[in-house]
């Protein structure tokens, strides 16, 4: 391994797709459709004995079944790595990704080092996570992986490049690159392709990541910054965590030993912050069970109890009776959600009720109609934030933002072993 390189060449191993069926063979994320089980029979029905990536996870909606499915999880990877899987030595892929509105949305899959990645409250490391990591979700995830030989990613990690010097130099190239995949993905997922990326690309990818993270363009972007960021976690955070801790558990058996392991190393798929077909939808907040009045009371002696310098901060509050809004004048943290979780997690602590994440403003509106309970719409975070407010105020409240649809995450495609 190259260890002055941010992002590493990985062997990646993918099936070949002129005997296999690519839509068969790549399965959305496994943290999706959790409350869906029919989304998931309905992929087994579709794959039927095709070799498929469908058998090399453990969709969580069946977590509770990890007993039973991951041995039979782990002899298929066993089988497929004699049989169906060739590898690519030393490669990087690029990916472009056209999404069920047509968007195209472009990626590089290659390998980060976990040396470099930090889950923890107040991390300063290179690679992040953006929001809270929920402990208490990793130990599940370690029991699937631990004993796993190979690994298949859709944690997406995003860079903030504004002028678009990592990927798109790969984008105005393709047509010089190998295709090795294209095809439609199932139920309504768009269609991807894969192009190899060239080694002599490596050196040039990586010194534009070192760019991003030099002194002039971090004060360029973020000030006087009390750290820097590179790669943010997007999508997949407890899967990366689980990575993180994987390797950990190794180091402490093998200890210096396992800086040449595999399992240092996680396949990753990056995405430029500023690519156009990415967007964030705001998350908003419902709590149930509640005194609404008495929210009310107390989130406007909480308003008035802040005395931070950042811009005023406004949030609609919804209940039976009608909808007002309320302005934070001087609040602490950059984001309205940061403002209002804090205020959300105090109350709770102290008195009754409970609080739900949920997506767009009509069921925001319905659900807040109903007896003791209190909804507040608030603007989203833009895209531009996200790094700036990391790096100032750490990882995000939980359920900040979502990118994209359930249906535009990522597929599983690429894998990579991880036992040696």
């Amino acid at each position: 391994m190259n260890d002055k390189y941010y992002l590493q060449p990985a062997d990646i191993m993918l099936p070949d797709f002129n005997e296999v069926d690519g839509s068969k063979w790549a399965i959305i994320a496994c943290d999706q459709y959790t409350s869906e089980p029919e989304y998931w029979e309905k992929a087994k029905e579709m794959v039927g004995d095709s070799p498929s990536t469908l058998s090399l996870i453990l969709p969580e909606v069946y977590l509770s079944e990890a007993g039973e499915r991951v041995p039979k999880i782990n002899a298929t990877m066993g089988e497929y790595l004699k049989s169906v899987l060739k590898t690519y030595k030393n490669s990087m892929i690029y990916t472009e990704r056209v999404q069920r509105d047509g968007r195209v949305k472009h990626g590089l899959v290659a390998m980060i080092d976990l040396e470099n990645y930090d889950f923890s409250v107040g991390s300063k490391s290179l690679i992040r996570a953006t929001e809270g990591t929920v402990l208490d979700r990793i130990p599940p995830r370690v029991k699937v992986r631990e004993d796993a030989v190979i690994e298949l990613p859709h944690v997406m990690l995003l860079i903030d490049d504004d002028e678009k010097t990592v990927i798109e130099p790969i984008t105005t190239k393709k047509q010089s690159l190998e295709k090795i995949y294209d095809f439609p993905l199932m139920q309504g997922g768009g269609s991807v392709t894969g192009y190899l990326v060239k080694d002599s690309d490596f050196s040039a990818i990586n010194d534009a990541l070192s760019n991003l993270i030099s002194d002039e363009n971090a004060v360029r972007l973020y000030g006087n910054a009390p750290s820097k960021l590179l790669f943010a976690v997007g999508d997949g955070n407890h899967s990366l965590a689980t990575a993180r801790t994987c390797y950990l558990n190794v180091k402490s058996k093998l200890g210096d030993k396992a800086l040449t392991h595999p399992s240092r190393y996680a396949l990753v798929e990056i995405t430029n912050l500023h690519d156009e077909a990415l967007e964030f939808e705001p998350i908003y907040r419902v709590m149930f069970g509640v005194d609404t009045q008495g929210v009310i009371n107390s989130l406007n002696e909480y308003a008035s109890s802040l005395n931070g310098a950042e811009k005023p901060q406004t949030v609609k509050i919804i209940t039976k009776g009608g909808e007002r809004e309320l302005t934070f004048a001087h609040p602490e943290k950059q984001l309205t959600v940061g403002t209002l979780q804090d205020f959300i997690d105090d109350y709770l602590a102290k008195n009754p009720g409970e609080v739900d994440y949920i997506h767009g403003e009509d069921a925001v509106i319905s659900l807040s109609s109903k007896e003791n309970a209190i909804g507040f719409i608030f603007s989203g975070m833009e895209k531009s934030q996200l790094f700036k407010t990391v790096i100032y105020d750490g990882a995000l409240p939980r359920k900040t933002f979502s990118i994209g649809h359930a249906y535009d995450k990522r597929y599983y495609i690429e894998c990579r072993k991880i036992k040696e």
